[in-house]
């Protein structure tokens, strides 16, 4: 008889255990439920949508380079350097003529081969042995006076001076972008705006506020090869938006 009360206590503790083990995975399955419904609400955050939004504009070129080349040719050294010197004179008289100032106009030093004392002459017959390039430029913001003059440049021809290269060589550049960036961006971040606006209405959603931008890269770049001095300025933004339902 003295063994039973150990016996009675024992059973009494099976079903207090089981009701404790029954807690603990109701417990473990609503903190597994309510994790699951955390990382789902997180998910639905991060939905986004990236839209690119385009800025165009065409400026007209403020800053020309325009370099203007000749050649010249003889047998006698001293004698092309002074023909060069001439020459020189006649094209800086030229452009000053056209409107240009001394501060605009530059000359290089000429650039003079001796063709007996090349490594690689072949010993063929040449009617001079020396031949100079000579490059004279003018870097002007006046863009429209370049353009205007190089159609002149027939004038120099009547001198004998025959120019050598072709408009090609002449650059035409936009210095003043810092002017245009602020509006070109608002332009584009509204059109970015614009699209994201649009696919979210198609897909019954809401858009919410900027998740990340990239300003994108700003490209300046000639309208077309006959006229270089028209420039097209373009600035492509990728914006993310976040959506909601």
């Amino acid at each position: 008889m003295t063994d039973q009360p150990p016996a009675r206590a024992t059973l009494s503790a099976v079903p207090t255990a089981a009701v404790l083990g029954g807690l603990l995975l109701i417990g473990l399955t609503l903190l597994g439920y309510q994790i699951a419904q955390s990382i789902v609400d997180i998910k639905l955050l991060e939905r986004s949508v990236e839209v690119k939004g385009l800025s165009e504009r065409e400026v007209t070129a403020d800053i020309a380079i325009w370099p203007i080349s000749y050649n010249v040719a003889d047998n006698d050294l001293g004698n092309l350097y002074l023909v060069l010197q001439d020459k020189n004179a006649n094209v800086i008289a030229f452009l000053k003529a056209n409107g240009f100032e001394d501060k605009e106009i530059s000359s290089s030093a000429p650039a003079v081969v001796d063709k007996q004392a090349r490594e690689y002459n072949d010993g063929s017959a040449s009617a001079y042995r020396y031949t100079a390039t000579s490059t004279i430029t003018v870097y002007s913001s006046k863009v429209e006076a370049v353009r205007d003059t190089m159609t002149k440049l027939a004038d120099l021809g009547k001198q004998g001076i025959a120019i050598a290269g072709d408009a090609y060589s002449t650059q035409f550049m936009y210095s003043k972008l810092n002017d245009i960036k602020p509006a070109m961006i608002e332009e584009a971040t509204k059109n970015a705006r614009e699209a994201a606006t649009k696919f979210a209405k198609d897909s019954d959603s809401s858009l919410g506020k900027i998740k990340r931008a990239n300003q994108g890269t700003f490209s300046i770049e000639n309208r077309d090869s006959s006229t270089a001095h028209i420039k097209k300025v373009r600035v492509v933004s990728t914006v993310e938006y976040y959506l909601s339902d």
